[in-house]
């Protein structure tokens, strides 16, 4: 005991120091970018990390809005979709009679140079994807301005469904001579990304991890930037006191609507990449399962923690991807003799990770620092209010 006392003490130490973050975000970002080498080009694994990096973009997203300014989101599946789309609509012969389907190509090459429809980089589709979901978030969150706990629980969760119900009807939603969506039918295939290199996914999977893991590196600097910013300081005193804030003269609404336009924007870009990488884009992907999943990310790994966040993300998406449907696949059968394999009860594990987060350690396994001081206030404040009251 008195050695893991001891490597904590130390460890808490070494955090107190002005460059740690810095140097173990540096080993850390080396590490995984070694990781795929040591993988199979095209190989199970490979593929369950290009999604954990998706999920910590997503992630990081949500926390903003959920760990940062303390504002819940359960429609968080809607900002997918509007990334996911808009690499469909811009990255595809979707348009494809457009300019007598001669096609539109803005820095592209390849294959997709020769195309009819829409095709534009990469790097313009994820800008346009997170201008969108912006728009959107912001959009969302204009009701729930004047709301609080469930009821803003409630109406991001309406919009998370008619995201999904859209997708779903989409085709019979016009615009011109042009469908919205494609329904259940997916729309595909999907632009390769072409930057440093042109991608190819039947050869290997490894230019779509680094690039998932360049955009969780810019996505990791926002959240340190907008954390220590005055934005951030904002968000903050907004989650601990909305009253007490705005009497100190912090503007809730421009507030507010930011902390769901940049979570937005983040899930946009999230989405792009997936969809890219899945090269289909259709509604079955967009359920409300997905909202619950990326939020038990936020709150495994601790509310408003970046790191934790972080680990949350990458925790789940190998549950999610590699030990439901594949390791652990068929152990109720195998082992119980029951009639289901754990994918089918997936939503309900991850709904019981939530419940045992929330009565085990509701800070998250890596707390902020700020959110452990005020759980540990209240069950203080609650004790004390206890003792004086039995006295």
């Amino acid at each position: 005991m008195s050695v893991l006392a001891d490597m904590r003490d130390t460890f808490r130490e070494l955090r107190g120091r002005r460059h740690f973050t810095l140097v173990a975000g540096s080993i850390a970002v080396a590490l995984a970018a070694i990781f795929p080498l040591l993988l199979s080009p095209l190989g199970t694994t490979l593929d369950t990390s290009i999604y954990a990096v998706a999920y910590v973009v997503f992630a990081l997203g949500l926390n903003i809005v959920v760990g940062f300014a303390g504002l819940l989101d359960l429609g968080y599946v809607a900002f997918y979709a509007i990334g996911a789309y808009t690499i469909g609509w811009f990255g595809s012969d979707w348009f494809s009679s457009v300019t007598g389907n001669s096609g539109v190509h803005v820095a592209v090459g390849g294959q997709g140079a020769t195309l009819p429809g829409i095709h534009l980089n990469f790097i313009l589709i994820v800008v346009l994807a997170m201008v969108l979901t912006a728009i959107a978030g912001a959009i969302i969150g204009l009701p729930t301005l004047r709301l609080r706990g469930d009821y803003i629980a409630i109406v991001t969760l309406a919009f998370g469904e008619i995201a999904g119900s859209i997708a779903l009807n989409g085709d019979s939603i016009h615009i011109g001579k042009f469908q919205l969506t494609n329904g259940q039918q997916a729309i595909s295939p999907i632009d390769q990304p072409n930057l440093f290199t042109q991608f190819d996914s039947a050869s290997s999977l490894r230019p779509y991890y680094w690039l998932g893991l360049a955009m969780c590196v810019l996505v990791l600097l926002v959240n340190f930037a907008l954390r220590d910013s005055r934005l951030g300081r904002a968000w903050i005193a907004i989650r601990e006191d909305e009253v007490a804030a705005a009497s100190m003269g912090v503007p809730l609404v421009r507030t507010k609507l930011l902390a769901y336009a940049m979570g937005a924007a983040l899930g946009g870009a999230a989405g792009a990449f997936l969809g890219t990488y899945s090269q289909a884009i259709d509604s079955n992907q967009f359920q409300f399962s997905f909202s619950i999943l990326i939020l038990a990310m936020v709150i495994l790994g601790g509310l408003g923690s970046i790191w934790g966040v972080v680990f949350g993300a990458v925790a789940l998406a190998v549950i999610d991807r590699q030990l439901i449907p594949n390791t652990l696949h068929n152990v109720p059968h195998d082992v119980f003799g029951l009639n289901f394999t754990l994918s089918q009860i997936s939503f309900g594990i991850f709904g019981f990770l939530l419940v045992v987060m929330m009565l085990a350690r509701p800070e998250g396994l890596f707390p902020e620092r700020r959110r452990k001081l005020e759980l540990t206030e209240a069950v203080g404040t609650t004790d004390e209010s206890l003792f004086e009251a039995r006295a």
